[in-house]
């Protein structure tokens, strides 16, 4: 008899991840909390949403604030339209 296990290449993450434990100050957890319980996310997941467009704007130092801020918004979909630039 012989077994085999079966891995599902598309449920494998493609970039390598690491644990980081950070303190974050109440008056940045809280607004982050209130925003992953509207989005149904995890409070990682909404900080590392925030974290990747700020990474993003350090790797292109050319890139206006406002471009930047455009396509973040325009990225996400619970932000109502007339709240948009």
């Amino acid at each position: 008899m012989v077994c085999t296990t079966r891995v599902n290449p598309g449920a494998m993450p493609t970039t390598k991840q690491v644990r980081r434990s950070v303190p974050v100050p109440a008056r940045i957890a809280q607004p982050v909390e209130r925003l992953a319980k509207r989005r149904r996310l995890s409070d990682n997941r909404v900080l590392m949403e925030l974290i990747e467009p700020g990474t993003e704007a350090t790797r292109q130092p050319d890139a206006r604030p406002q471009d930047l801020l455009r396509l973040w918004i325009e990225s996400k979909p619970d932000i109502p339209e007339g709240r948009k630039l």
